[in-house]
């Protein structure tokens, strides 16, 4: 993947596009996805499925991913205020998800709203966790009282090292510890490689997560090695990487002029053999003294985050209590 690894991206399915645009600049071309790797397509144009399996350890390295399942789900409207879609796209990412889960009727979700409420873009978990069907104590005091379909769960919105100087992983890890629940499900903020993915684009993730990885700021993971329970990660891409901006936009430049340069010229030459590495760091070089380690995300941002948390928020509540539907859930809520 060479200097793509560098790349800021938490999405499986942009790590294989990487690889593909990778094969198809080299002599091999592309031959399809590395070994160890299967990809399924499936939904339509306004709720588009791609589902990629890590399979083996040869697919881990060559997609720079852990073994295990990555459901992306991609809804270009989902800005608009279109509430069919909002609606369809809740039960998409409840089914998904329910794939995923298998646990029993009275099973303890621990739900873990990671991020800082106090950064807009990194506000995704905590906005979630408020907007989640929280069961357990209800289940706990009074039983009588709860439908049989109501599974516990639980929830909490950590904080962030900054504010409360203590590691999230830490923090969850002691929670884990006194609750025992059997199943933890995180969400979080991430970073994506394009501009037309950030709030359009849910991954689901069974491999756990790194808190921060996408933005250069790795913590503690939460995963079943360090947690001692399955853990599954939700997450949108709420910002992108500057430098990934104007290596993609430089990179539109270089291929169209490619296209129109004659075949064969010296200058035809001089465009293909531009090396990808080279490229890109020498962009970060450029960048680095007038702008830092600068992370975009839109202007927008403040009512991508409201409506996308509960997108996440009623495909959570579907997906964990058998027999609630959307109408269940603001009824519950509001």
């Amino acid at each position: 993947m060479g200097r793509n690894r560098d790349i800021r991206t938490d999405l499986a399915l942009e790590a294989r596009e990487i690889l593909r645009e990778e094969a198809m600049k080299s002599k091999e071309g592309w031959q399809g996805d590395p070994k160890g790797v299967v990809v399924e397509n499936a939904g339509d144009e306004q709720i588009k499925i791609s589902r990629v399996r890590v399979v083996s350890s040869e697919g881990e390295q060559a997609i720079g991913k852990p073994m295990g399942n990555y459901i992306t789900i991609e809804v270009p409207g989902l800005r608009e205020e279109d509430q069919d879609l909002f609606e369809d796209t809740c039960r998409v990412l409840a089914d998904e998800l329910s794939s995923l889960i298998n646990l029993g009727e009275k099973s303890t979700v621990f739900i873990v709203g990671l991020g800082n409420w106090n950064v807009t873009p990194d506000a995704l978990g905590p906005k979630v966790v408020s907007s989640v069907m929280v069961t357990r104590h209800l289940v706990q005091y009074v039983p009588e009282q709860i439908d049989q379909s109501v599974r516990p769960v639980c929830a909490v919105a950590p904080g962030v090292l900054g504010i409360t100087g203590i590691e999230t992983g830490e923090v969850v890890k002691g929670i884990v510890e006194k609750v025992r629940p059997d199943l933890i499900i995180a969400i979080d903020a991430l970073a994506s490689r394009k501009m037309n993915r950030v709030s359009t684009t849910i991954q689901i993730a069974d491999t756990g997560i790194s808190p921060g990885s996408g933005v250069g700021n790795r913590r503690m993971e939460l995963s079943r090695e360090t947690m001692g329970v399955p853990v599954i990660a939700i997450g949108v891409p709420t910002v992108v990487d500057a430098a990934t901006m104007a290596n993609d936009t430089i990179d539109l430049v270089l291929d169209s002029m490619i296209k129109q340069a004659p075949q064969g010229s010296d200058f035809y030459k001089m465009l293909a053999d531009i090396d990808p590495e080279e490229k890109y760091q020498l962009i970060r070089e450029v960048l680095e003294p007038y702008i830092g380690n600068l992370i975009v995300t839109p202007k927008e941002i403040d009512d991508i985050i409201d409506r996308i948390s509960k997108v996440i928020a009623n495909g959570l509540n579907i997906a964990l209590h058998r027999g609630i539907t959307p109408r269940d859930v603001n009824r519950y809520m509001h």
